[in-house]
């Protein structure tokens, strides 16, 4: 064998990497790596929690239809915080609260506990958690206020929907009677089998006993956590108890309504015993000013004081609307509050009783 050969040969394991060196040095890297970002997170959230001491806990929905809005409603109220990546706690610079970001529908078991103070919500979940509370307690049509412990505050006016039985189509259910007995997928599990309860006592003969309750339910309910309405197309539940909003994935679904278990929308609830009410009583005057300033715009016109009566009735304002003399004899400047949905009629209105230099004004917020 020529020496060159023999010395390359001689040469080529050490020039042949180390494969399982190396493999084993970058798990090292990624093992440290992984670890620094764990402390570097964790760091602040022990800060956060730290901190919360003395501060008003207010429950916000973390992801999902009421997000977007549960936050517009609080920079509506001039609650100024900033939000950490991956962490679920935000403290408000500007009043003693901290901001606990949650699944929706944890928010009522939270405030219902007193573990927070005030959140926002869909009302279907309290609903849905409020028949919880009736089947661990063991009560009636209501709870016991002891275990349950959220009161709601107000409707916030978004959210929209209704948590609807659905069936196939073109199948043979026509009422939620004959689903009775039958499979019913929902992730309001609670919420169903009040409802299929009530059915089965209203069907049950005198000398059948039945409480109306969910204890001994014949209809079978089936918890999903997602893709409800796909579980009658996939053979797992005859119908289903399922939110709906416009409509679209339900019909694309080949599914119809065929009752309403609970209409919803978006509430503000607090827990009975919260531990700072005057800061909590705050919030919800600044949040119930926001909801009046986004259903509001404010009219002013002028219009000759003999036509008063007329205009007034037209725009009576919240209470009654401001007028105020003007220089011209005989005329009157008129401002009052009107709803934005009726304003164009409002505005028809004033024109046709003699009102002249109509104006509308955006409201940002008030009391």
């Amino acid at each position: 064998m020529p020496r060159g050969s023999s010395h390359s040969a001689q040469r080529r394991p050490h020039q042949e990497p180390n494969h399982h060196h190396q493999a084993g040095r970058i798990l090292d890297k990624t093992r440290d790596a992984s670890r620094a970002l764990r402390r570097q997170f964790a760091r602040p959230a022990m800060d956060l929690v730290n901190s919360l001491e003395g501060r008003l806990l207010f429950a916000v929905p973390k992801k999902g239809r009421l997000n977007q809005a549960a936050l517009n409603l609080l920079e509506g109220a001039d609650i100024q915080f900033r939000r950490e990546n991956r962490l679920d706690i935000a403290l408000v610079k500007n009043l003693p609260i901290a901001l606990i970001f949650l699944p929706a529908a944890d928010i009522p078991t939270f405030v219902g506990q007193g573990r927070v103070d005030l959140g926002i919500t869909g009302w279907d979940q309290v609903k849905e958690h409020d028949a919880a509370v009736r089947v661990e307690s063991g009560a009636g049509e209501s709870p016991d206020a002891s275990a349950s412990g959220c009161d709601m505050v107000m409707d916030l006016g978004f959210g929209d929907c209704r948590l609807q039985v659905q069936v196939p189509e073109k199948g043979k259910y026509v009422t939620g009677r004959d689903l009775v007995g039958r499979t019913i997928g929902t992730s309001f599990v609670h919420l169903a089998a009040d409802y299929f309860a009530k059915l089965e006592a209203a069907e049950s003969t005198p000398d059948a006993p039945s409480d109306g309750s969910a204890r001994n339910l014949r209809t079978k309910i089936v918890e999903l956590s997602g893709s409800v309405e796909a579980a009658c197309a996939l053979g797992v539940a005859d119908g289903i108890v399922d939110l709906v909003e416009s409509g679209e994935t339900m019909r694309a679904a080949g599914l119809k309504a065929i009752d309403t278990v609970v209409k919803s929308t978006a509430v503000l609830v607090k827990s009975r015993s919260p531990s700072n009410p005057e800061i909590l009583d705050l919030i919800a005057s600044r949040i119930r000013g926001v909801i009046t300033a986004q259903k509001y715009v404010l009219c002013q016109y002028n219009i000759e004081r003999v036509r008063l009566p007329e205009a007034c009735s037209i725009t009576p304002g919240k209470r009654a609307p401001t007028v105020t003399t003007l220089d011209a004899e005989g005329w009157v400047a008129v401002s009052s509050m009107v709803e934005k949905k009726k304003l164009a009629l409002v505005m028809d209105d004033l024109a046709r009783v003699g009102a002249h230099d109509i104006l509308v004004l955006d409201i940002h917020n008030t009391r």
